[in-house]
């Protein structure tokens, strides 16, 4: 088991190196940001001197060796909007963004489990043709419109829950309800068709010819087995919360990367994209290792060479 998390630590390098390559890249390709920086009477002169400067007039293979070497000492550059370095700042609303898609994860399964082993156990049953159509609407119905009806009904008619900041539990409520939901449907959907395959399976019929109770058949064998399709599910669904987290943070004015990224990327303030897209990957890239990790804990079975 530690040289397999060893190994696979060992990969985590050259994909990061990849993926730093196409948001420089990218970034490059953007345009120059010195105009961003500079009043809008600037000369051409003083946007030429900021550009030599800062190095910006050098070819994009410098540029990004450059980038390479700051990016090994943790350095992604300071921000112009801010005047500080990025990468603390990043960290900085990265525990926000963390609560947010810890309660949106935790809030999917708790709704996704109970609605696919029903509607699994109960085919062709009003609860299972429900369980299907609010899946499909669940995944259907985009994040920011979802997000401002739930301010519409429950914060501006109904005043239940506060419009957008972070603080208490009920700010919380309403943006991981939002990026729950789409989490949910397909979470829902998938875990009915793995629960419907090992109901079918032959010591299923033999737990159920013993006289096994119906509930213990369910949720300790047929359950139980689902787990590790369950698991894989939810670390698919990671990157499916960082990318929802984008729009939901700005949508309901949450604290975290999602918000300041967007903000960054209407700025060209590069040197917050970067460290966003940065830590966002390290995020994604962590979340299959624990995956990995977890499929041996739940199946012995399981080895890694």
């Amino acid at each position: 088991m530690a040289a397999f998390v060893f190994k696979r630590l060992a990969e985590m390098i050259p994909v990061l190196f990849i993926i730093s390559f196409i948001v420089f890249a990218l970034v490059f390709v953007a345009g120059n940001p010195v105009a961003l920086m500079l009043p809008e009477d600037a000369s051409q002169e003083d946007i030429d001197q900021l550009t030599a400067s800062l190095g910006l007039d050098q070819p994009f293979l410098v540029q990004y060796g450059k980038y390479l070497l700051n990016l090994v000492q943790g350095d992604f550059g300071e921000s112009f909007r801010y005047n500080t370095s990025a990468l603390p700042l990043v960290l900085e609303r990265l525990p926000a963004t963390l609560e947010l898609a810890v309660a949106a994860l935790v809030l999917a399964v708790a709704m996704a489990i109970p609605l696919g082993v029903w509607s699994a156990t109960k085919q062709h049953s009003p609860v299972d043709l429900l369980a299907a159509g609010g899946s499909v609407i669940g995944k259907a119905m985009p994040n920011f419109w979802l997000g401002i009806m739930l301010i519409l009904i429950f914060s501006v008619m109904l005043g239940w829950f506060p419009v957008s900041g972070r603080g208490t539990l009920g700010h919380l409520v309403l943006p991981a309800m939002t990026l729950a939901t789409g989490i949910a449907a397909e979470i829902t959907r998938l875990l009915r068709s793995s629960m419907i395959e090992i109901l079918n399976q032959d010591y299923i019929r033999t737990a159920r010819s013993k006289g096994i109770r119906e509930g213990m058949v369910v949720y300790k064998h047929a359950f139980r087995n689902s787990l590790i399709p369950l698991v894989t599910i939810v670390a698919l669904q990671t990157s499916t919360v960082v990318g929802g987290t984008l729009i939901t943070e700005t949508v309901f004015s949450w604290p975290g990367l999602g918000q300041l990224l967007i903000q960054a990327v209407h700025t060209r303030d590069m040197a917050i994209v970067q460290a966003c897209v940065f830590v966002i990957a390290i995020l994604v890239i962590f979340m299959n290792l624990v995956a990995d990790v977890l499929y041996r804990l739940l199946d012995p079975r399981i080895k890694y060479e």
